[in-house]
């Protein structure tokens, strides 16, 4: 009988992959200097758009690493190599910033590039990993990638692309920290899908003008179940004459008290409120306001604007939430 075929151990290799990848990464790591904060402050201080062109796969991670900028509200774009040379250079403007990715530094559809923003003064930043070549000589601002085993052949793009990746990614971050980019701000370009979900204020969700089910304080009770039965939310918001927030009921409250076989119709709304209720402003995320429900054991939150705590504008219900799918 012949011998059976030796099973591939796939984890193995992977494991491997992954090993390469994160030594590329510590080297990538001890590499940085003072060039990149040159970057970081020539993108921020662009009064125009950042281009990002590779060649082959490093392409691929310039238009992942101009998404990722966009995405935080810097205009930005990727071109492909081989089309500048027939055409789309005319993108590339004098106030714009150009980023150049590639390994070697010496591919020849780059050099075309290299040329145009060294006539045109286009301030042109280098990511490569060779110092002998076209692109590190003639960049404004150059970034090195460390030179690396590649998986598989050590010749396919692996770890030198998972590099030029991270330092894009780098960048990006870098960029939005010294933006000052906020949850807010962030929130306006991801309008749509599970991460714009995720995003959603409280000013998104909650009841406003006269869907807030609002009772004066010295109002009696026979009144406020009448409300608490129109608005159908278990809840109402107690003002006092000035219109200040002083208290809120819950239908919770109002079974406890005729547990007790209290009458309800004596006793003015004060009397049964619980003072002081938990509030929130509107921009804070509605994730933050569902922990906060639930931390508290609560099912509603009063809602102000700035600094005016005692001025309700807003009411979000946990159903508001929820029925968002924001958990």
């Amino acid at each position: 009988m012949g011998s059976l075929k030796k099973k591939t151990n796939f984890k193995k290799i992977a494991k491997e992959v992954i090993d390469l990848e994160i030594k590329a990464l510590q080297k990538l790591k001890k590499a940085l200097n003072k060039n990149f904060d040159k970057a970081v402050n020539a993108i921020v201080n662009c009064q125009s758009k950042i281009i990002l062109c590779g060649v082959g796969k490093s392409g691929i991670i310039a238009s992942k690493i101009s998404a990722t900028l966009s995405s935080i509200g810097t205009p930005s774009f990727s071109l492909s190599a081989n089309d500048c040379s027939h055409g789309n250079m005319g993108s590339i403007t004098r106030k714009d910033v150009l980023i150049l990715i590639s390994y070697s530094g010496s591919s020849l559809e780059l050099k075309n590039i290299i040329n145009y923003a060294n006539r045109n003064k286009v301030l042109l930043i280098g990511i490569t990993s060779k110092k002998n070549s076209d692109l590190y000589k003639n960049s404004d601002i150059n970034l090195i990638t460390p030179e690396v085993k590649e998986a598989g052949l050590d010749m396919i793009p692996t770890s030198s692309t998972i590099t030029q990746l991270s330092i894009g990614d780098a960048l990006a971050i870098s960029t939005l920290k010294k933006k000052r980019i906020n949850n807010l701000d962030f929130k306006k370009f991801h309008p749509s899908g599970s991460l714009g979900e995720k995003l959603k204020t409280v000013e998104d969700l909650m009841l406003t003008k006269e869907k807030i089910p609002f009772i004066d304080e010295n109002s009696l009770m026979t009144k406020a179940l009448k409300i608490m039965t129109e608005k159908k939310l278990g809840t109402l918001i107690v003002r006092n004459s000035k219109r200040y927030t002083t208290g809120i009921i819950t239908d919770g409250q109002i079974r406890r008290f005729s547990s007790k076989s209290i009458n309800l119709n004596s006793l003015k709304v004060k009397d049964v409120m619980t003072k002081n209720p938990i509030k929130i402003e509107k921009n804070i995320l509605a994730t933050k306001a569902l922990a906060i429900m639930n931390e508290k054991k609560i099912t509603s939150l009063c809602v102000y604007e700035k600094k005016k705590k005692f001025f309700t504008i807003g009411i979000l219900h946990i159903h508001n939430i929820l029925n968002k799918k924001i958990y």
